[in-house]
């Protein structure tokens, strides 16, 4: 069972990047799929989540208009399209699986907005 982020980086404030998150070892589409973030000395803090057919999204009032997430359950992969960035986006990005009381969390990818 694996969950395994990529896409993070460094970029400039008003800048865009896509996460990735490759699952394998579960039944994804069965899966509600969630993006967490945590900043450095803040507890983490949910961003986004997809239903497991993709047909309802939520947001974070912070990241709201801003962030999109998405999933493609024929790769096992979802996805963060985060624009317009801000400094205070940086933080490790979590991907996150949920079906009933089971749960799998990723290992991070770092994220740092910063000119």
């Amino acid at each position: 069972v694996q969950l395994v982020e990529s896409g993070g980086g460094l970029v400039q404030p008003g800048g865009s990047l896509r996460l990735s998150c490759a699952a394998s070892g579960f039944t994804f589409s069965s899966y509600v799929m969630s993006w967490y973030r945590q900043a450095p000395e803040k507890e983490r803090e949910w961003v986004a989540t997809i239903s497991s057919a993709g047909g309802s999204t939520t947001y974070a009032d912070s990241v709201k208009g801003r962030f999109t997430i998405s999933r493609d359950n024929g790769k096992n992969t979802v996805y963060l399209r985060m624009n317009s960035l801000k400094p205070e986006d940086t933080a490790v990005y979590y991907c996150h699986a949920r079906e009933g009381f089971s749960q799998r969390w990723g290992q991070g990818t770092q994220v740092t907005v910063s000119s």
